[in-house]
């Protein structure tokens, strides 16, 4: 973020400036554009050979085809912005390891890990972009197609820009442990340990809050999570009916399961029995001041969406070693 001081003439100065660069950038000779891309205050992308709006369009093209091939209501939706998020949410900022850069995923440990369960598929189905796109790390495709997904999905547009690099193994992924538990045994200790995974990202509890909307997409899996179900009725479409959900619906412990007793980790179900809540999500009433921020965003989706941008904007930069800006260097 530029600080631009309490001076009017400055900031209009250099809006200016910034913008006469940018036209320079445009129309200058090959040998002059790099030096007009250092003045403009636009981050300059290091993989400027790749055409991201093409790659976008391509994973939303992957999205829709495989949706239409499963005509059950899913997509890949959920589980390429869950592929976003556990690359970016291993980061800590005490010493600023982990996250989305490096693409640690692909490799051993990160790629057994228990939280990271059932996405082997979603990197697998994002090789052919991989392969068509070669000068595209992993590590911006895959915080991208979790970027796209959103976007696609009805949700706010999220900031994002190219630049990550991937690692050639997993020999500096961080511990396991990092991702958070859907439930730690009762609600007291859930909260302290969502709030400490969030915390140690640099992450306010009120961001927490606003990243946990992303369960308004995808639904959970047995066969990955031990979980079952979506946690709303339009679970490819990005919205506030999360909260809203969480709030209105009288959730219970599932104790049945296609008319058998439940075997799985404990669970909430609505009164239809064909929603979910995990412990850690019901976990958010249970806490006074997040469940404020609960109740605030079940009853204001715009404000909802202008904060997750910013948290899920921040969460996949985590770690990322962008250059910065010329404004930042004084």
């Amino acid at each position: 973020e530029a600080s631009w001081g309490a001076n009017p003439i400055f900031l209009k100065n250099t809006i200016m400036f910034a913008s006469s660069a940018r036209l320079a950038t445009r129309a200058a000779p090959l040998g002059v554009v790099g030096a007009a891309a250092f003045l403009s205050a636009t981050p300059v992308e290091a993989k400027s050979a790749v055409d991201i709006s093409a790659v976008r369009k391509d994973i939303a093209n992957l999205i829709e085809t495989d949706a239409a091939k499963r005509g059950d209501g899913t997509s890949y939706t959920g589980t390429f912005v869950r592929l976003a998020w556990h690359c970016a949410g291993t980061y800590s900022k005490a010493d600023n390891s982990g996250g989305s850069n490096g693409a640690r995923m692909r490799f051993n440990p990160e790629a057994s890990w228990g939280a990271n369960a059932g996405l082997g598929g979603a990197r697998d189905a994002l090789e052919p972009l991989k392969a068509k796109y070669p000068d595209l790390s992993y590590a911006d495709l895959y915080t991208l197609a979790g970027v796209t997904a959103i976007e696609e999905a009805a949700g706010p547009t999220i900031p994002w820009r190219s630049g990550r690099e991937d690692m050639p193994s997993g020999e500096s992924s961080p511990p396991d442990g990092r991702l958070p538990d859907a439930d730690k045994g009762n609600p007291p200790k859930t909260i302290e340990h969502i709030k400490a995974v969030f915390n140690r990202m640099g992450f306010s509890d009120r961001q927490m809050v606003a990243l946990s909307g992303a369960h308004a997409l995808g639904r959970c899996h047995e066969n990955a999570s031990g979980y079952w179900g979506p946690w709303t009725f339009a679970e490819t479409t990005f919205s506030n009916e999360y909260f809203r959900l969480l709030i209105e619906e009288k959730w219970t412990l599932k104790t049945t399961h296609n008319g058998k007793p439940w075997t799985g980790p404990v669970q909430y179900e609505d009164s239809t029995g064909k929603l979910m809540m995990l412990p850690s999500d019901v976990a958010l009433l249970q806490d006074a001041e997040l469940r404020k921020v609960v109740e605030l965003y079940a009853k204001d989706e715009d404000l909802f969406f202008k904060e997750f941008s910013a948290a899920f904007s921040k969460l996949l930069e985590l770690g990322v070693p962008f250059p910065k800006a010329w404004w930042k260097f004084w």
